[in-house]
């Protein structure tokens, strides 16, 4: 009978190599504690896609209100002054040609020079929201902002109803006269809204009054004014806006 021993020194060197289970198996193992740095650059992971969302939502509403689409018109409309006395209509009446812009809270308004007559080309915006028209002279190159005429302006459906007409054929209509008064400059034009503010921007800007509406509006000393003349037309008769600076 052979015996086969074993040295007790060899058997505990073999045991002192044996390696734990849970180095063994990664799934044992706990899990590692969060670091401080990967918190805060998911941090500011999470603020960037904010900023940058938030950047396409302005930008995106900027575009639209850039590249809603427009309908836009021409037209004219010939007109009596009453010089003929009223009843006779003359050979030859004036008329006023116009090209219009709108939209369904905006309407931009722009009026040639005109021919063989006084007056001055210009670009006439009505706001329908804020209830404010903007009178910019190209030959000033100045603007001049007013309450929106709503008895004589008409709505938006209606200015388009109106255009059709004219572009279908002529239309023969009479001269309304309207004096507008110039009252204080205005340095912000930011609360005027953003159709005004893009019409106006780098311009002088002034605001206005009806004259009727004016203290002491009813005393006209032509000599001390300077006034300008704008034939336009937003309704079924033509209207000669006289504005005048103090």
């Amino acid at each position: 009978m052979v015996k086969i021993a074993f040295n007790a020194a060899l058997a505990q060197k073999g045991l002192g190599k044996e390696v734990p289970s849970a180095v063994k198996d990664p799934e044992l193992a706990g899990p590692l504690p969060p670091s401080e740095g990967s918190t805060g650059r998911c941090l500011l992971t999470l603020l960037g896609i904010a900023f940058i969302l938030s950047g396409l939502i302005v930008g995106g509403a900027c575009l639209y209100r850039y590249f809603t689409p427009k309908r836009l018109y021409h037209g004219s409309m010939q007109f009596n002054d009453g010089s003929s006395g009223g009843e006779a209509q003359p050979y030859y009446l004036p008329q006023v040609e116009e090209k219009m812009e709108i939209s369904d809270n905006m309407a931009v308004i722009s009026v040639p020079p005109p021919r063989f007559r006084p007056g001055d080309p210009a670009y006439i915006l009505h706001d329908f929201n804020r209830k404010l028209t903007a009178y910019l002279d190209l030959t000033l190159r100045t603007c001049f902002v007013i309450p929106l005429n709503t008895s004589v302006v008409l709505p938006p459906q209606d200015l388009m109803d109106l255009f059709s007409q004219l572009m279908s054929g002529s239309y023969r209509s009479y001269l309304v006269q309207e004096d507008l008064v110039v009252t204080e400059r205005i340095e912000d034009i930011k609360p005027l809204g953003f159709y005004i503010r893009r019409l106006c921007d780098g311009k002088e800007t002034y605001r206005m009054q009806r004259r009727d509406t004016v203290q002491g509006g009813g005393i006209v000393k032509r000599a001390a004014q300077d006034c300008f003349t704008i034939r336009h037309f937003e309704n079924r008769f033509v209207t000669e806006t006289r504005i005048c600076k103090p």
